[in-house]
């Protein structure tokens, strides 16, 4: 379909609350998502959510493959989330770096709950839930934040593990989420 821009930080749109989708496997939701998978993967994310290109919807996409931007990463099947909910399983979190399309070229730790549970339905409006943990966690976490109009870096808690990549990891190259 298409790759659409990427909304930045500082753009206000990525910080309001995005409006639940009632209608499901409409022409407009089936195209909305096909040019989000379109913009992901043409920026070699491995998630983007429905804000970050405009759009006041809580629609979120998520894969990972195995590649050399994730080399300890479990593979992640494409998923559609819509009108999520996530329910924590445990109190533990874990800090690990994070990165995003409308943050490009920096890098900050952040903290995370290691094991959640989301609900949810996928463009035909059938019923998604699933229990996961460790990374596939983290990148549910992180793009739904998005539709509460959270960007990773109000989630730092120590500025001295935030900065641009290159400086960061002067000794590999490490694309934004």
């Amino acid at each position: 379909m298409a790759i659409k821009p990427v909304l930045k930080m500082g753009d206000p749109r990525l910080l309001q609350v995005a409006k639940p989708v009632i209608e499901f496997n409409t022409n407009e939701l089936n195209t909305l998502i096909q040019d989000m998978q379109d913009t992901m993967k043409s920026l070699e994310g491995a998630g983007l959510a429905a804000p970050q290109i405009g759009v006041d919807l809580q629609v979120v996409i998520f894969e990972i493959e195995k590649n050399s931007r994730y080399p300890d990463a479990e593979e992640i099947p494409f998923t559609v989330l819509i009108n999520p909910k996530l329910t924590p399983l445990t109190e533990e979190t874990e800090q690990d770096w994070e990165g995003c399309l409308s943050v490009p070229g920096m890098r900050g730790m952040v903290p995370r709950i290691t094991k959640l549970r989301y609900q949810g339905v996928d463009q035909q409006g059938q019923t998604i839930d699933h229990s996961v943990d460790g990374f596939h966690a983290r990148v549910v976490q992180h793009e739904c934040d998005h539709l509460q109009g959270i960007l990773y870096p109000m989630r730092i808690t120590d500025f001295k593990n935030f900065g641009y990549t290159e400086v960061l990891f002067p000794e590999k190259e490490v694309i934004d989420e």
